[in-house]
């Protein structure tokens, strides 16, 4: 016996395609394979202090010299200006990573020299955001920077 296709035939297993691929792309989407987080659990606060956070990253531009970051071998080298005397810089520098909450941290600014180093125990190959606010007599800055390590 010889079959023969025809186009009832094709139509049939044309849909019938469909609502496979439909049907995988849902099962799919509602698996807990990856998680849809948003970047902050308090999102529409955060929304109402953006213009602050844009009028410090401004004072922090309008600085001289302004933080940098720079890899060195034993992790990440954060350097403050030279400006200000090291002992009156305080804050917190915050490290985030978009794909995993779990390895988030931030540390409190300590200073004895104008320079901070990251340790790489800590850090994780990736794409982190860095938030570095910090306060001199009074007068607070913030630095943003997203950086692949």
């Amino acid at each position: 016996m010889k079959f023969k296709f025809t186009w009832p035939m094709g139509i049939i297993i044309a849909l019938v395609s469909f609502m496979i691929f439909i049907s995988t792309f849902l099962y799919l989407s509602f698996t807990p394979k990856y998680s849809h987080n948003l970047t902050s659990e308090d999102y529409y606060k955060d929304e109402l202090n953006y213009q602050q956070e844009i009028d410090l990253e401004e004072r922090g531009n309008s600085l001289k010299e302004n933080v940098s970051i720079k890899k060195v071998e034993k992790g990440l080298l954060i350097s403050f200006p030279s400006e200000f005397e090291p002992s009156k810089i305080s804050g917190t520098i915050s490290f985030k990573r978009l794909s995993n909450e779990k390895i988030d941290f931030t540390k409190p600014i300590k200073l004895k020299t104008n320079k901070l180093l990251i340790s790489d125990d800590i850090l994780v190959e990736g794409r982190w955001d860095v938030n570095i606010n910090w306060n001199v007599n009074e007068v607070s800055y913030l630095y943003k920077e997203k950086l692949i390590y």
